[in-house]
């Protein structure tokens, strides 16, 4: 459904009536009604000003969670058969 709206009427106290011509005019004022968009340009950057300040906190606790899950391996030895093709590949 499409919304229309007076832009020079308050919003509390405006009704819808057509006119003569079939046009959705103002019940208060008589101007013609303005449609209203869906979505609008200030919307828009609100929802990507809000996402990139929530979706860095989001990540961090992600990682936070699966890291209290499943802790990090913390051998930090080399593998053997690593050093193994690092010192043919040198040689």
């Amino acid at each position: 459904m499409v919304r229309y709206y007076c832009p020079y009427c308050n919003p509390k106290y405006q009704f819808q009536k057509q006119s003569s011509k079939g046009t959705l005019i103002c019940g208060l004022c008589g101007e013609d009604l303005v449609k209203k968009p869906f979505i609008r340009l200030n919307q828009i950057i609100a929802l990507v000003a809000a996402a990139s300040l929530l979706l860095p906190l989001i990540y961090t606790f992600i990682f936070l969670i699966k890291n209290q899950i499943n802790p990090p391996n913390k051998n930090y030895q080399a593998n053997k058969t690593l050093m193994i093709i690092i010192k043919k590949t040198i040689s």
